[in-house]
């Protein structure tokens, strides 16, 4: 395997010149960094990351944590959020991913072993996590939920104004009668979404029927379910929000199996925009919460704390966006 001390000696320097190079030191001459560069690059040479990490004290390893990947997560959420913060970080850092629901306890969750942490928190019990990386002193990034304390960068989607301008969108195509198939219970976008809903049917003073509110967990099964409950009732709705897709293309399922049809017979709105959303039959309208997005904007943010502890806090939101297809029929006045 070739050496630091190999590369040295072919570029006629010390072995601590080529280790400035390799980290683009600026305390070297740019012609000499180029030269060592070169040797290195014919060389092949692979740097030693585990020598590194223990003259660095660095794991070279980044975790990125979900509340759950077995309950409340599906998979386009997950996948979204991989692809975001894998686009980011460099090929030096190990990415190491896993949900807090698989850990009895915190105590192998240090500095030693995590450079940094970037959290997909999707609910108020992840707090004893955050708080712990807190006081371990890594650095930390919390996407997907508003976490109230100025130690804390926030990276998050405005939930309750998409789910307003999703319901919206069905009240201005002339529905009166519009239900609600809820997310995962405990989940703060669940809350969020719920609200949205409601708030749309207050401004244009629609009625709210207890009967219009089905609680799902997120998952295509759960869609199917809720839509099969809500065309059962004598008066069924005209138009369904789907806090997520996955709920949705379970929903437009279970309205084709009664013999009814999207959007003639019934309207879907959902909410992500996953990428099978546009491949639906009819394509689905939904609210785009761009996941790979807020993802991305975290991981540049926590490598840019990793580089500078002194770098500030700040709550990012990204904006949703209304994606108008065909699930949607506007009814006669």
């Amino acid at each position: 395997m070739v050496t630091i001390k190999d590369i040295a000696k072919l570029a006629n320097v010390s072995h601590t010149t080529v280790s400035r190079a390799l980290n683009n030191s600026p305390l070297i001459k740019e012609e000499t960094k180029k030269r060592i560069l070169t040797i290195a690059s014919e060389l092949n040479y692979i740097p030693n990351y585990s020598a590194k990490s223990l003259v660095k004290q660095k794991s070279y390893t980044i975790g990125l944590f979900f509340t759950s990947i077995k309950e409340g997560t599906s998979s386009s959420f997950f996948i979204d959020t991989i692809k975001g913060v894998n686009e980011v970080i460099s090929e030096n850092y190990h990415l190491l991913v896993r949900g807090i629901d698989d850990f009895h306890d915190y105590t192998t969750i240090h500095p030693k072993r995590y450079d940094g942490i970037i959290f997909m928190s999707q609910s108020d019990r992840d707090n004893a996590f955050i708080y712990h990386v807190l006081e371990k002193q890594i650095p930390l990034v919390v996407l997907n939920r508003k976490i109230r304390d100025e130690r804390i960068t926030n990276i998050l989607a405005n939930d309750k104004e998409g789910a307003y301008q999703g319901v919206l969108h069905l009240v201005e195509n002339g529905h009166k009668r519009i239900a609600i198939i809820e997310g995962k219970e405990g989940f703060q976008s669940t809350v969020e979404r719920k609200e949205g809903y409601i708030q749309a049917l207050l401004d244009h003073q629609l009625p709210i029927h207890g009967e219009y509110f089905i609680k799902g967990e997120y998952d295509v099964k759960s869609g199917y379910n809720a839509m099969k409950q809500l065309l059962s009732l004598k008066e069924p709705p005209t138009a369904v929000f789907c806090s997520n897709d996955d709920m949705a293309i379970g929903a437009i399922r279970a309205v084709f199996e009664t013999g009814l049809s999207v959007p003639k017979d019934i309207s879907v709105v959902g909410f992500d925009d996953i990428e099978l959303a546009q491949y639906t039959f009819p394509p689905l309208t939904t609210v785009k919460r761009p996941i790979e997005t807020i993802s991305k904007k975290g991981a540049e943010k926590l490598l840019s704390f990793i580089d500078d502890r002194d770098v500030g806090t700040e709550t990012i939101l990204v904006p949703t966006e209304l994606v108008r297809r065909e699930s949607v029929r506007r009814l006669c006045s």
